[in-house]
């Protein structure tokens, strides 16, 4: 699915973002490629090594790609709302981790009018 609408918020964007993530895998490597991020984070913080920063990009956007274009099968959100995106993907992360994410999904598309092809 792609999407010719602009979005001006974030709010308004992330029930695009949550439909553009409808598969369960996709948001599994989502999850993991965060967590990741996270760690390199902490990891660079906590041993005072600024390389690990590079590491994030790789973890965070190496997982998503590959469940955008081996799993989903569609385009990244990421090449035209990088900002939103990234605010989405800790947003969706969030709600994985709070247990609301299946629900939120399913309001996304009621929200956006697509229907879920992997519900």
């Amino acid at each position: 699915m792609g999407t010719d609408k602009v979005y001006t918020t974030f709010w308004d964007f992330y029930p695009y973002y949550l439909t553009e993530h409808a598969r369960p895998l996709n948001r599994r490597l989502h999850f993991v490629g965060t967590t990741l991020v996270i760690a390199c984070f902490i990891l660079a913080i906590v041993l005072h090594n600024g390389w690990i920063f590079l590491a994030m990009p790789l973890a965070g956007y190496g997982f998503a790609w590959v469940g955008h274009f081996i799993f989903e099968k569609n385009r990244p959100a990421t090449f035209k709302y990088p900002f939103y995106s990234l605010a989405s993907d800790f947003v969706m992360y969030y709600h994985t981790i709070t247990g609301q994410i299946t629900q939120k999904v399913n309001e996304a598309h009621v929200t956006v009018g697509v229907q879920n092809k992997w519900a």
